[in-house]
């Protein structure tokens, strides 16, 4: 792998806050979870996230729990400085990864067998020619690999101005331990209770008011008084950013793929731009080398973008919807019409909850509300019967894998035992395995068992219809197995 980087030097100030539980269970999967977990704010006494009026009074909101259905916590609070830093040096470790700082593409090239990039070096150095097989354009919202492509961008609909303020607090600034999201009629606001000692808020900008006004420092002063005293912190951060909604109008053309942000831009209400990203990356991250081994035609990867578009779109499309909520009930207490149909669902514990996937390596017939193909399985941590206690997913190793019931429900004959094989997963039984933190996934009161796909959701279950020589031989029509 080599890395172009257009960047010399690590991100010094704070933009992504939170990863949620499918993202560290993704660095789990690759034996970093404990550690990007360690990276990230410890529980407090109470974590909460909210909705509130203009005098920060609760309308509804949920509390985080300390263990989320992913077996780490839903949303956890991190610095980006700290994770990134930690990060380069696990690629700066890896042999397999060449890192290229200082290099912006330039141009792409394709043909049948290889894509070629010129890169030159950002502060206007030679050119350089790199090959590869396959090329991720993750380069951000601007993306010159998207444009190169030739990929729009297809709104959804949103698009404002926000001052990002992050601050250092000191020891007396007795600030809020709950996230806020303020439905102020005068000023949407919300607050961040990001990893200590650290704390976020996100102005929107009023008709009327420019950037730079923003900007200043004395307004900055201004805006952070009723929650904090100026010689309680220190301005850390603070930009104002167009919040935007939009998807790429193509994830993949040829050999190149978009990820990130140069496929997808949301509000951040959500915290779901970087784990969204992360998900793309988690999906690329196991289809590319089964194809690149020959184990599976190049047509799996056009499940890349039918599967990460439409679960991208409904994250982008709740987060917009939630931002559409504060409006609304900041017009309620201003005695207003609701400027937006409502839906309160979006709100923190509401009922909205995370998107399955819909479509791409799943069982098609089981993709609804009665069956779990595409949802993510329930991790537990588990006492086995030696005594020794695990999460659910390190008796699964980092493949596919069939998870049954009890050893009896694991049976299947030489053409789906071939298969497992040649993509080296294994069976897991749950007997004898003693639940003893969070809870195992209800679909076993149903199911008697399953086939997982290696990013921990549901291929497919067996039912009446399928059993698991059908579920095997149907994994290897949908990988398009060689």
């Amino acid at each position: 792998v080599e890395i172009l980087e257009r960047s010399r030097d690590p991100v010094i100030l704070p933009r992504a806050v939170g990863l949620d539980g499918e993202s560290v269970r993704a660095f789990q999967r690759i034996g970093l979870g404990d550690e990007v977990a360690a990276l990230c704010q410890p529980p407090r006494a109470r974590d909460e996230v909210t909705f509130t009026n203009s005098r920060r009074e609760r309308l509804f909101g949920m509390e985080i729990p300390r263990v989320g259905a992913n077996g780490w916590r839903d949303i956890a609070f991190f610095d980006q400085p700290e994770l990134e830093a930690f990060l380069r040096r696990q690629v700066e470790q890896d042999d397999r990864i060449a890192v290229c700082l200082g290099r912006e593409v330039t141009k792409i090239a394709q043909s049948a067998d290889e894509v070629v990039l010129h890169s030159r070096d950002a502060s206007g150095g030679a050119e350089q020619e790199h090959r590869a097989a396959y090329a991720i354009g993750a380069d951000g919202a601007s993306s010159f690999v998207r444009r190169a492509i030739g990929s729009e961008w297809k709104s959804l609909g949103y698009d404002q101005d926000w001052l990002v303020v992050d601050i250092v607090q000191g020891p007396d600034a007795e600030l809020p331990l709950v996230t806020m999201q303020v439905c102020d009629p005068v000023r949407l606001t919300t607050y961040v209770c990001v990893k200590d000692p650290n704390r976020r808020w996100e102005f929107q900008r009023l008709d009327g008011e420019t950037r730079e006004e923003l900007l200043r420092p004395e307004k900055i002063r201004e805006l952070l008084r009723p929650w904090v005293a100026p010689e309680h912190y220190e301005i850390r951060r603070a930009a104002v950013y167009q919040f935007h909604a939009a998807i790429a109008e193509r994830w993949r053309v040829g050999r190149v793929c978009l990820a990130g942000d140069a496929a997808h831009q949301t509000p951040p209400f959500l915290g779901q731009g970087l784990n969204t990203g992360f998900r793309d990356a988690v999906n690329l991250g196991w289809k590319l080398p089964l194809v690149l081994a020959k184990q599976c035609d190049a047509r799996l990867l056009d499940s890349y973008a039918a599967e990460r578009d439409a679960h991208s779109r409904d994250l982008v499309e709740w987060a917009v919807a939630l931002g559409q909520l504060m409006e609304t009930l900041a017009a309620r207490e201003a005695g207003e019409p609701d400027p937006y149909p409502t839906d309160q669902r979006s709100g923190y514990g509401q009922g909205r909850s995370a998107p399955p996937l819909r479509g791409g390596v799943l069982v098609t017939e089981q993709c609804n509300g009665a069956h779990p193909a595409g949802e993510l399985l329930r991790q537990p941590t588990v006492r086995r019967p030696d005594g020794s206690e695990c999460r659910f997913d390190e008796l699964l190793g980092p493949g596919f894998s069939v998870v049954g019931r009890r050893p009896s429900d694991l049976r299947m004959g030489a053409g789906a035992r071939g298969v497992l094989q040649r993509l080296q997963g294994r069976s897991v039984s749950l007997e004898g395995l003693e639940v003893v933190a969070g809870a195992s996934d209800l679909l076993f009161d149903e199911h008697p068992a399953l086939v997982l796909r290696p990013d921990r959701y549901v291929f497919g279950v067996v039912d009446d219809a399928f059993d698991l020589d059908r579920l095997l031989a149907e994994l290897a029509q949908k990988l398009a197995l060689c």
